[in-house]
Formats: C-alpha cells, sequence, structure tokens
C-alpha cells in the first residue's frame, strides 16, 4: 500500500526565511545588523498614484511647440541671493567619507551640467566639491564634523540638518575602515576609529533655539544664503511647521524610502513614514501659515524618476532632492560588477554594505585601488544625463495635464490605485470622487 500524500509545507507569514536568517545572523553574533541604502519592505509610494491625462474637459499642451518651464527659485523668503534652479530636481546631501573624493566630484559636476545643486554631507566640505559645484548646498548637521565660517560663506544656501528619513531621531554611523587620514583631518577625528555622529543638535532644545541659530547663520554670511531645514519624515505639519515660523526659507522633508550611508536595519525598516504620507500634511502645515510657496518645500526618499517628480510637485512640494538614484546613475550596483558583489556575498541591486568601504563601483569607498575607477567627468556626464530625462519626463506628463509650468500641477491632476494611498495623498480614489477621511463618493467622477 503506497504512503498517504503529504500536506505540502507552508512557510510562515510571519516568520519568514528573511526574518529566520536575521534571528541566526542575531544569535550568532550578539549585534545588531547595520547597513546602507533605505527601506527595502513594500511601501505607499508614488507608483500608487496616476495622472489624469487632458482629453476633452482639460487641453494639453503640444510638446515640440508649446513651452513647459521648469525653473524653481529656492530661498527668496529672506535671501538676498536665492538660488534659482533650471530644474526642481537637486542632489541630496551625502558626505565625503561616507563617498569617495571622486564620487563627490562627479555629483557636482553632474548637477553643474544640469543646472541644479548638489549638497555636502556630514564632514565637509573639499575642495573637488566646491570647485566642480555652480551651486552648493552646505549641511550643518548635529555633529558640526568639518563646519567652519569660512565654508558656510563659500557655499550658495546652508541646510540645518534636524533628521534623516532613512533614521529620524538617529545619528550618523562611519565605520573606521572609511576614515583615512583625508576624512579623519576635515572631521578632526582620529584615523581609523569608528564615529558615530550625535541624533540632535548640541546647543539647542526645541523651535526658539532653533531661531536662534537660523538668525546666527545669516548674521555669518552676511543674510545673503538660504537656510534650509532638514527634517526626517515623522510629524511632518507640525515640525514643517515649525521650522518656517523658525524662519527657514526651505523645508527639507526625507521619507523613509530614502537610503543612508549606515545605520541598523532595525531603524531603517521601522522608523519614520513614507515621503507619500508626508507631503500632504506638510504642505497643509504651510497653507495654514500662509507660507505655501513662500517656503519652498523640498521632499525626498525614493525619487526614481520624472513621474515621482511631477507627482510629488501635484501634491505641493517645489522641489525634489535625490541620492540613491544619483548613486546608481554614476555606477553603484552595477550588473557588470556582478563577480565582486557576488565575492562580498551579494549580488548586484542589493548590494548595501556601503559602511564596509568595499564598494566595486569605486563610490562609497575610501579605498585608492577601488575609488580610482570611478571617473568623475564621465560620472558626472551619466548623472546629467539622468537628470535631463527626469526633467523631460516631469515635463510630458505636465504637458498632458496641459500645465505650462511644473508648479502647476495639482492634486487634481492625480488619483490613487488603493485607498491608503488615496488617504496618504489626499486624492480620490480612481473612479470615485472618494477622499478616504472625507466622506463618501460617487463612482464616475
Amino acid at each position: 500500500m503506497s504512503a498517504p500524500p503529504r500536506t505540502r509545507p507552508r512557510l510562515s507569514a510571519t516568520f519568514t526565511p528573511d526574518v529566520m536568517s536575521e534571528i541566526r545572523r542575531a544569535a550568532a553574533t550578539g549585534i545588531y545588523d547595520i547597513r546602507g541604502a533605505g527601506a527595502k519592505r513594500k511601501l505607499p509610494h508614488f507608483d500608487d498614484l496616476l495622472f489624469l491625462g487632458a482629453s476633452i474637459s482639460r487641453y494639453p499642451l503640444e510638446g515640440y511647440r508649446e513651452r513647459c518651464d521648469t525653473q524653481v527659485v529656492l530661498g527668496a523668503r529672506h535671501a538676498s541671493k536665492p538660488i534659482v534652479l533650471k530644474t526642481p530636481v537637486t542632489i541630496a546631501g551625502m558626505s565625503f567619507g561616507s563617498l569617495s573624493a571622486q564620487a563627490k566630484e562627479a555629483l557636482g559636476r553632474g548637477a553643474t551640467l544640469a543646472g541644479t545643486s548638489t549638497t555636502t554631507g556630514d564632514g565637509g566640505m573639499t575642495a573637488e566639491e566646491r570647485g566642480h559645484s555652480q551651486t552648493l548646498v552646505y549641511q550643518y548637521l548635529p555633529s558640526r564634523y568639518g563646519m567652519n565660517p569660512d565654508d558656510l560663506r563659500r557655499a550658495d544656501a546652508i541646510e540645518i540638518v534636524i533628521g534623516q528619513g532613512a533614521k529620524p531621531g538617529g545619528g550618523g554611523m562611519l565605520l573606521g575602515q572609511k576614515i583615512n587620514e583625508r576624512v579623519a583631518g576635515m572631521r578632526c577625528l582620529p584615523p581609523g576609529i569608528d564615529q558615530r555622529s550625535a541624533c540632535r543638535h548640541p546647543d539647542w532644545t526645541g523651535p526658539d533655539d532653533l531661531e536662534i541659530k537660523i538668525e546666527e547663520l545669516r548674521e555669518i554670511t552676511d543674510w545673503e544664503k538660504p537656510i534650509y531645514v532638514k527634517v526626517g519624515a515623522s510629524r511632518p505639519y507640525y515640525d514643517t511647521a515649525l521650522a518656517a515660523k523658525s524662519g527657514a526659507d526651505v523645508v527639507v522633508l526625507d521619507g523613509m524610502q530614502g537610503g543612508t550611508a549606515a545605520t541598523q536595519d532595525v531603524f531603517i525598516e521601522n522608523v519614520g513614514i513614507p515621503i507619500l504620507a508626508a507631503i500632504r500634511p506638510a504642505v497643509q502645515a504651510l497653507q495654514d501659515l500662509g507660507l505655501h510657496r513662500t517656503v519652498q518645500l523640498v521632499v525626498s526618499g525614493g525619487i526614481r524618476s520624472g513621474a515621482d517628480v511631477a507627482k510629488a510637485l501635484a501634491l505641493g512640494a517645489d522641489a525634489v532632492a535625490i541620492g540613491t538614484a544619483a548613486l546608481i546613475a554614476l555606477g553603484d550596483n552595477d550588473p557588470a560588477l556582478e563577480a565582486e558583489y557576488e565575492a562580498l556575498g551579494t549580488t548586484a541591486g542589493a548590494y548595501d554594505d556601503w559602511h564596509e568601504g568595499n564598494d566595486p563601483a569605486g563610490i562609497t569607498t575610501q579605498r585608492p585601488e577601488l575609488a580610482s575607477r570611478l571617473d568623475p567627468v564621465l560620472g558626472g556626464r551619466r548623472l546629467a544625463n539622468y537628470l535631463a530625462v527626469m526633467t523631460l519626463e516631469a515635463q510630458t506628463i505636465a504637458r498632458a495635464c496641459g500645465k505650462s509650468h511644473l508648479h502647476n500641477l495639482e492634486p487634481e491632476d492625480l488619483v490613487a490605485l488603493t485607498i491608503e494611498a488615496a488617504a496618504m495623498a489626499g486624492v480620490p480614489l480612481a473612479g470615485t470622487s472618494w477622499v478616504p477621511g472625507k466622506g463618501a463618493g460617487a463612482a464616475g467622477f
């Protein structure tokens, strides 16, 4: 007699193979996992929104004959020298130390070719970055690494970093193997020793102190430079309102899909909120204060395409910032390097051990033999090409919606594919007029 058929084994939805692998790793090592990049769990994102192109009720623009402007001005609220950009796509702050000097130079070159800005990151300003960046934003972080008044004056804008989307409430990490003599000298640290940045600024405890700090930075720079305040997306309404009331010219809002050079995996995956959920309350805060478009809103966290740019702007942002996407444009996680990624125990597309300094693409490393692989001139051209494509894609969508400027896109141009996205973005569920939380609606509108 044959044996009865066995029930097919079932995997647990709670204890997945990834979860069990992490339990075994934690049990074997006794330390938490550190990695770079951003959240890898599936989260509501811009893919859950669609544009309503023009037909009869709306009039589209002809792409080859009618203009669709992309220029954005940042910082005109108080600064005597606001920033004027050709495209609303900017480069987010990524430090020298986390990135190689060649990568920082490539980011500056690419941003300059595209007519946009790049940002320093923790650890100060390198000569290569300043020399090849037409518009450079200087980050002022809790660590104060590399900070000096001369560089503040040499920058085109100053970004006070309160938090980052991948780790709001947490500080940065830079392991000793990436702190070479030059990085250590810029940060006033001993070479080869792990560094962990503070999670909050040492000289203020609330918005009153932030207002004093903004005033101090304005005095140091003769009221010329726009002052940004960057926050990780967690309580976007109140954080945006307090930053604006403290005197910021620009608020930078970073969602949890944004990358980081290194922090705890449990932080990346469980702290903060998606940028899709953060834009609407931040815009509402500025509208309630009568400051929407007067204080500019720059959003970041998983921006990948011109469609993402257009959707962020339609929800009320003035510009976006990209980080991970910019590194991919330079050559990060390139399948051409698959054999080397496999030798590191990973694969192209999944490599996130940026903190270890072994990046075969030469981007997130301080090892000279690896960093020299990245040609800053070629990398800059690749980044500029990518930024140009993103801008053209956003223009294509705006014209299809009948808009002559990217800033003319609005929530009425959007619908959502899921109830979650509709509630977060404050736009109707596709095929209905229903916005969750705003009452019932009828189908067909």
